[in-house]
């Protein structure tokens, strides 16, 4: 089944280049899909909510909370509208939040004897945009958001952090609300997100967008935490099993996943000369000319191994270049 960015309140596409441009000679664009559009096109910065994972002790709970504190030197936001800061107040939080109960609840004979690992008590979620984004800005946007989506419901904790070079805001989320309730993250709840995180930045005057990596024309994989440190550092293991199995591959058969790859860039790229020329029927002829642009500057799709490859002799040039003797 072909993947879509849903509204899951509504239940529709947002940005289906793909089924706009089924609409035929007919098809007329709402303004929110011109505006939509117009950001994909023009290539607007992405919001990034990233779970960075969570905590199923007491424990880890409060080490994230001291974590994101910076062993108070970080001002903490609670739900509440309270401003925690001196180093200790996580106890008071575990404790507010009635976490010790749950730990006391999920501990059953059943699952004790079963081997089971325990639910989370929290998710760990980020909230990120690229370098230069108004650090009090973010903060305002992931404030808001985190007002409409849970407030009354889940309990959360948020710090803003800039002393990492690009601000992000951490926010902590007690894993069952208010009403018994357990929160399960899926790429589902990531999109429907992602969206109204993006228009609580659009209302802070910060350009955003939210939409597919496939719609922007990207076939890059997010990396993990521990990937993407150990490749910037050139000793990841995970690269270099893909850059093995890559040289081994014999060269007659085709690479998995290459095929489907390439036909999902096809269907896009189709969608988007369809919705080029709806656009100059309709007299948006800035829009159309600024996807022309965005066509023109689309990089080739490329498979993890052949992206992995690429990025290895890349390296491997600059290393040499380096060292390169200087001649008269």
């Amino acid at each position: 089944m072909r993947k879509r960015v849903i509204d899951l309140r509504a239940e529709r596409p947002l940005l289906d280049i793909a089924s706009l441009g089924r609409r035929g000679a007919e098809a007329k664009l709402t303004p929110s899909e011109v505006a939509s559009i117009a950001r994909t096109a023009r290539r607007a910065p992405e919001v990034m909510i990233k779970v960075s994972g969570g905590a199923r002790t007491l424990q880890g709970v409060g080490a994230h909370f001291d974590y994101i504190g910076r062993k108070g030197l970080n001002e903490i936001e609670t739900d509440m509208g309270e401003t925690l800061m001196e180093r200790g107040f996580e106890r008071e939080l575990l404790l507010d939040w009635d976490l010790d109960l749950g730990v006391r609840r999920r501990h059953t004979d059943r699952a004790i004897a079963h081997g089971r690992k325990p639910p989370k008590l929290v998710h760990n979620l980020i909230f990120s945009m690229p370098k230069g984004t108004p650090a009090d800005k973010l903060e305002a946007a992931v404030r808001a958001f985190a007002l409409d989506r849970f407030a009354l419901q889940h309990r959360y904790a948020m710090a803003l952090h800039t002393h990492q070079g690009n601000p992000h805001v951490h926010l902590v989320l007690k894993a069952v609300s208010e009403q018994g309730v357990r929160l399960n993250i899926r790429k589902a709840t990531l999109r429907d997100w992602r969206r109204q995180f993006a228009t609580h930045l659009r209302e802070q005057g910060i350009a955003a967008n939210a939409t597919e990596r496939a719609v922007r024309g990207a076939s890059r994989v997010p990396k993990t935490d521990g990937v993407f440190r150990s490749d910037a550092r050139n000793s990841s293991t995970y690269a270099q099993e893909k850059l093995n199995a890559y040289v081994r591959r014999d060269r007659n058969q085709p690479e998995p996943g290459r095929a489907q790859l390439v036909a999902t860039r096809r269907t896009v790229e189709q969608g988007w000369y369809a919705v080029h020329d709806v656009l100059e029927r309709e007299g948006h002829l800035d829009v159309a000319r600024d996807i022309r642009r965005f066509l023109a500057q689309m990089q080739p799709p490329l498979t993890e191994r052949e992206r992995i490859t690429l990025d290895v002799i890349t390296k491997q040039e600059a290393k040499s270049k380096a060292y390169e003797p200087r001649t008269r």
